[in-house]
């Protein structure tokens, strides 16, 4: 088979972000087919140029994995409405680009966000092929509940655009158990979506990857060192990390590393200046290869999102990564993903926004190693069993062939 994937933010192993379906095109090329991309020439994080531009877009081979760059308007993170021009420029570039892609049997969509779905449904019906649309992020709903989108005259049209693609896709595939129970409130036929976690790679991130150099590059030897890896935008709130921080100022023990980048990364580090926060380490975005480290070099790992209901849907990617680091994982997230942590006795629920709950429970953890360590080896069990990613792709490959197949 050869798929054809569009997706702005895709991420190779030599950019910060989450590499899935780099993974998931290296795992075809094993078992001969082959998933070429057409992503952005952009890196989402950093809103920084991949290649160089060379026309509409620029061809690389990473691996064997073939990516098409197609050209992004560079404004992503000035501000919401350049952010929806840049979504627009991909959305028609990608559509240009995915038509010198010759003889693809599948035709894959992705959220967020939602404009380039409607790009690979559109080659989809020029070429007659099944369009499967993955759902990764509940848009415009997150949007709205942020109050990022408030505007009827853009909420209307969203919510069209978003119940056309339901409607137009062949299958649907996510990635969170919630995400199908929307769908299927949405009236989308149950034997229309399927639910595949994304797990994480058992083999990358494992208990014997030496993180030792990543802390001694910090000045963390000694210390109890809280990670948090992922971007710093509005949904991820990280100013209540940095009011936990203050909490600890005196901990001197105690130290937080935010591995990232985003579109409140200078407002955020402008904030951690003026309250002096010494124990708050602001170390960039880092590439996914370089990532098992940074999790090596942990005690405890953060996930955290806005206090928003409909967070409470989301399989957020960098905890399975940090289970299988065998880290605990600090959860300031309710909803499905506290249902893992909590099964796997992996971590510790944090509630949303509560800083002095988040600082006290990183100060209990930082006195009690045995508890700690314990915690982690349970996480990394768990994960083993229920969320390896190997076990995944075989059930997205499963899913790709019956797709071909109708």
């Amino acid at each position: 088979m050869k798929i054809l994937l569009l997706h702005q933010a895709f991420v190779s192993p030599d950019e910060p972000g989450h590499t899935r379906h780099f993974e998931m095109a290296q795992y075809l090329l094993k078992h001969g087919h082959e998933l070429v991309i057409v992503a952005s020439d952009l890196n989402y994080q950093t809103g920084q140029r991949i290649v160089k531009h060379r026309g509409m877009f620029t061809e690389q081979v990473i691996d064997g994995v073939r990516i098409l760059r197609a050209y992004i308007y560079p404004e992503l993170h000035r501000s919401y409405f350049w952010r929806i021009v840049s979504f627009f420029s991909f959305m028609f570039s990608s559509v240009w680009t995915a038509l010198f892609v010759k003889d693809a049997d599948i035709i894959m969509g992705t959220t967020p966000q939602i404009f380039q779905a409607l790009s690979a449904w559109f080659v989809a019906w020029l070429r007659r092929k099944p369009f499967l649309l993955e759902v990764r992020d509940l848009w415009p709903e997150f949007g709205i509940s942020m109050g990022v989108i408030r505007n009827p005259i853009v909420i209307v049209p969203a919510r069209w655009l978003e119940n056309f693609l339901y409607k137009h896709a062949t299958h649907i595939l996510v990635n969170s158990p919630a995400y199908k129970e929307y769908l299927l409130g949405k009236g989308v036929p149950g034997k229309k979506i399927t639910f595949i976690p994304y797990g994480t790679d058992i083999n990358m991130f494992n208990p014997n990857v030496d993180g030792s150099h990543i802390r001694k590059k910090f000045g963390l030897d000694d210390k109890f060192t809280v990670v948090y890896a992922g971007a710093l935008g509005q949904a991820n709130d990280i100013d209540t990390i940095l009011r936990a921080a203050l909490r600890l100022q005196d901990e001197s023990k105690i130290r937080f590393i935010l591995f990232g980048d985003g579109k409140e990364r200078t407002r955020l580090e402008a904030e951690a200046s003026h309250k002096k926060l010494d124990n708050i380490i602001f170390a960039g975005p880092c590439p996914k290869k370089e990532m098992p480290f940074v999790l090596a070099s942990s005690d405890v790992c953060l996930a955290i999102l806005q206090n928003i209901p409909m967070f409470r849907t989301t399989y957020p990617n960098k905890v399975f990564d940090y289970m299988a680091a065998a880290r605990p994982t600090i959860l300031v997230i309710d909803g499905v993903i506290r249902e893992v942590i909590e099964s796997s006795d992996g971590g510790i629920y944090v509630n949303p926004g509560d800083d002095e709950m988040l600082a006290k429970t990183i100060l209990e953890l930082s006195k009690d190693p045995q508890r700690t360590n314990q915690m982690g080896m349970n996480a990394r069990a768990y994960l083993v069993r229920h969320l390896d990613r190997h076990d995944k792709l075989d059930e997205t490959l499963q899913l790709l062939k019956n797709l071909v197949k109708t």
